[in-house]
C-alpha cells in the first residue's frame, strides 16, 4: 500500500484560504480525471466539505505524488502554488489511513462528533466510482473508513462530545438561551435546498420555529423540501420562493441559515441593511464599503444630528446640496474637502467614534509620537463636551492634520484592544437586541462578513463557529474513539499487506498445479495400465504431498507480511520459485475485478 493524501483544512488554514481554495463540482471531476493522468498516481479520490480539500491516491514514489498533488491542488483550487504550500499537509500509508478514519468519526471536524462528514465521504468515494478513478485501495480504504465512523458513533458517545454544525451554530445563535426557547415561533429562511440546507431546514423544524421559507435557484428542489417540512409531523409551516424573493423575505423573517454552492455573495450588506431598517432592498444609506470622498453620499446620512440641530438638511458641500444652494464664495474644490472632513470628524466624534468608522479613505500614515495626538488633537477625542460646537472646534484644522489625528486614534484603540481578551461570537452578542440573526455555514462564505456592523444583525458564519469550538471541552468518548480507530487502522493495515501477497501465493499454488498435473500426465505414459481408480489415488497423493510441503511456507509468509516492513516477502517468494511476474500480474487484476464487482456503489 502506497496511500498518500495531500489536504487543508480548518485545522492548518485560515478560512479566509478555505474560501478561495473550495472546489466546485466540475473542479472535483477535472482533479481526478488530471490526478490519473499524473505519473504517480494510479487511482484517487477527493473529499472536498465546507471546511476540508483532500486529494486521496495510490502512488508508486512518494515525493513525486507530493509534488504533484501538491501541484494539482492549487491548480484546480486556484489559489497559488506558492501561496498554498504552508497551509498543506500530508500523511503516507498507516498515517493516511488513521487520518481518514479519524475524519470519519468526527475526530477532525470543527464540531467534535458531528455526523454529516459520513456523507460526504460516502459522496467522495461515488464520484470516485462513478469516475472510474476509485481502484481497490480507495474502495478499501473509503468502505472502511465509513464502517469505522459507524462503529465509532453506535458504540461510543462520541455524539454527546458535539452537535452537527447546524445545531452548534444555532446554539452560538442563541447565546446562552435554550435553542428550543430562543426558535419558538420564529420565522426562518433557509437559503439553499441541499444536503446542508436540507439538515438545516430539518433541525430548524425540530427546534420549534413556526415557519421556514426555503430559496433555492432550482425551484424543484425548494419545492420538494417544503412539502418535507410539512409532512415531517413537526408542525412547521413551508413554502419555496425563487432567489429573486430573497431580499423581500430577509425583511419579515427573524433567522437565516445559508448554504449555497455560489461562489460569490449571495447577501451583500446593502441586502442586509435594507432588510433590517425595512426599506426596499438596494443601496441603504448605512452602507459597508468604502467610497471616494468625491463621489460620496451626504457624510451625516446615518449620523445622530449634533445637539441642538433642527432636521438635517444636505450640506452645501453635499451635491446634493450644490443642487440647491449657491456654492459659498471662496470655496474651492480642495476647501470642500477639508470642511466635509472636518464636518464628518465633529459628528462621529460627538459619537465616540472615528472618522475611519465613518467609511472614509484615509491614507495609513505612520506616527511615532504615541503619548499624544501629533497635531495636539488629543483634547477632542478625549473631551466629548467640545464637540458640541464641533464645527467652530475644528475650522481651522486641514486634511492632513485630521488623517494624523486620525490615524493616532486608530493606534491608540488597537493598543487598548490588545490588552483585552479577544470577545467571542457570544459576548458580542449580548451586547444589543437582535433584529436578525445570520447562520452562514458555506464555504466560501454566503453572507458578507461585514454584516455584523449593522445594530440589530448577528452573524455566526464558519470561522466564528471555528474560534468558539477550538476551545471546547473534549468529551470522555473520544479516548474510546480514538482507540477504536488505532485498532481500525491496525487492521486494515495487516489486511492490505496480506493482500499484497496474495496474488504472489496465488501464482505459487496455480505454479504447483501445474507441476503436478504435468507429472501425473508423465506417470499415464510410463504406466498406461493404470485403471481410473489407480491414477486418481496416485494424482491425489501427489497434490497431498505438495499442499503439506507449501502450507506452512505460505500461512507463514502471509503472517509475515501482514507485519509493518512485510512487503518485501512477496518478493522473496517470487524470486525463491522464479513466479513469472505476468502471472502474479493476471492474478492481481483478476482480484480486483472481482473486488470491485462484488463492492458495487458506495454504501
Amino acid at each position: 500500500m502506497s496511500l498518500l493524501v495531500v489536504g487543508l483544512s480548518h485545522r492548518s488554514a485560515p478560512v479566509s484560504v478555505l474560501e478561495r481554495a473550495s472546489l466546485a463540482a466540475d473542479a472535483k471531476v477535472k482533479l481526478l480525471h488530471d490526478t490519473l493522468a499524473a505519473e504517480p498516481a494510479a487511482e484517487a479520490a477527493v473529499l472536498a466539505t465546507c471546511n476540508r480539500i483532500e486529494l486521496y491516491a495510490d502512488v508508486d514514489k512518494f515525493h513525486a505524488g507530493v509534488a504533484e498533488l501538491s501541484t494539482l491542488l492549487a491548480q484546480h483550487s486556484g489559489v497559488a502554488l506558492e501561496e498554498l504550500t504552508p497551509y498543506l499537509y500530508v500523511h503516507y500509508e498507516d498515517r493516511a489511513v488513521h487520518h481518514l478514519f479519524s475524519v470519519a468519526c468526527g475526530l477532525d471536524s470543527m464540531v467534535v462528533g458531528e455526523g454529516q462528514i459520513l456523507g460526504q465521504i460516502k459522496d467522495a468515494l461515488a464520484l470516485g466510482q462513478e469516475l472510474h478513478t476509485a481502484g481497490r485501495l480507495i474502495n478499501d480504504l473509503f468502505q472502511q473508513a465509513l464502517r469505522v465512523g459507524k462503529r465509532a458513533h453506535s458504540e461510543t458517545g462520541i455524539d454527546r462530545a458535539g452537535q452537527s454544525l447546524v445545531t452548534f451554530g444555532l446554539e452560538q445563535l442563541a447565546v446562552r438561551v435554550p435553542v428550543e426557547e430562543w426558535a419558538a415561533g420564529k420565522r426562518a429562511l433557509v437559503i439553499g435546498a441541499g444536503s446542508m440546507s436540507s439538515l438545516a431546514a430539518a433541525t430548524l423544524a425540530r427546534v420549534g420555529v413556526g415557519e421556514i421559507v426555503i430559496a433555492n435557484r432550482t425551484a424543484e428542489r425548494a419545492e420538494r423540501l417544503a412539502e418535507i417540512l410539512v409532512a415531517s409531523g413537526t408542525g412547521v409551516t413551508a413554502s419555496a420562493v425563487p432567489m429573486s424573493a430573497v431580499a423581500d423575505e430577509l425583511a419579515r423573517v427573524d433567522v437565516v441559515v445559508s448554504c449555497t454552492g455560489a461562489t460569490g455573495l449571495v447577501l451583500t450588506g446593502d441586502d442586509v441593511a435594507a432588510a433590517v431598517e425595512g426599506s426596499p432592498a438596494g443601496p441603504s444609506p448605512t452602507r459597508l464599503s468604502t467610497v471616494p470622498l468625491g463621489s460620496a453620499p451626504d457624510p451625516f446620512a446615518g449620523a445622530a444630528p449634533l445637539p441642538g440641530a433642527g432636521p438635517r438638511t444636505p450640506a452645501p458641500h453635499t451635491p446634493a446640496g450644490l443642487s440647491g444652494a449657491e456654492t459659498p464664495a471662496g470655496l474651492d474644490v480642495a476647501a470642500s474637502v477639508d470642511a466635509d472632513l472636518v464636518a464628518r470628524l465633529a459628528v462621529l466624534a460627538g459619537e465616540g467614534r472615528r472618522i475611519a468608522d465613518g467609511g472614509a479613505v484615509r491614507s495609513k500614515a505612520v506616527v511615532e509620537e504615541r503619548d499624544g495626538c501629533p497635531v495636539g488633537l488629543e483634547a477632542l477625542a478625549s473631551d466629548p463636551g467640545r464637540t458640541a460646537d464641533g464645527r467652530a472646534a475644528l475650522a481651522g484644522v486641514d486634511a492632513g492634520s485630521l488623517e494624523l489625528h486620525g490615524t493616532w486614534a486608530d493606534q491608540g484603540e488597537a493598543a487598548a484592544q490588545r490588552q483585552q481578551p479577544r470577545k467571542g461570537v457570544r459576548d458580542q452578542a449580548d451586547a444589543q437586541p437582535v433584529r436578525l440573526a445570520l447562520l452562514d455555514l458555506a464555504m466560501p462564505r454566503d453572507i458578507d462578513a461585514a454584516v455584523h456592523r449593522i445594530p440589530g444583525v448577528r452573524l455566526v458564519d464558519i470561522e466564528s463557529l471555528a474560534e468558539t469550538s477550538a476551545d471546547a471541552p473534549m468529551a470522555a468518548d473520544v479516548d474510546a474513539v480514538r482507540a477504536i480507530v488505532a485498532a481500525e487502522v491496525a487492521a486494515f493495515g495487516a489486511a492490505q499487506r496480506a493482500a499484497h501477497i496474495t496474488p504472489t501465493v496465488v501464482a505459487l499454488r496455480a505454479m504447483a498445479a501445474e507441476v503436478v498435473a504435468m507429472e501425473v500426465a508423465r506417470l499415464d505414459g510410463r504406466v498406461p495400465d493404470l485403471d481410473e481408480r489407480q491414477r486418481a489415488e496416485v494424482t491425489q497423493t501427489v497434490r497431498r504431498v505438495v499442499d503439506k510441503l507449501l502450507h506452512a511456507p505460505t500461512v507463514r509468509v502471509k503472517q509475515l507480511a501482514s507485519e509493518p516492513g512485510g512487503a518485501g516477502y512477496a518478493e522473496a517468494l517470487r524470486e525463491l520459485f522464479d513466479l513469472d511476474p505476468q502471472t502474479v500480474a493476471s492474478v492481481s487484476r483478476a482480484d480486483e475485478a472481482d473486488k470491485n464487482h462484488d463492492s458495487g456503489r458506495a454504501s
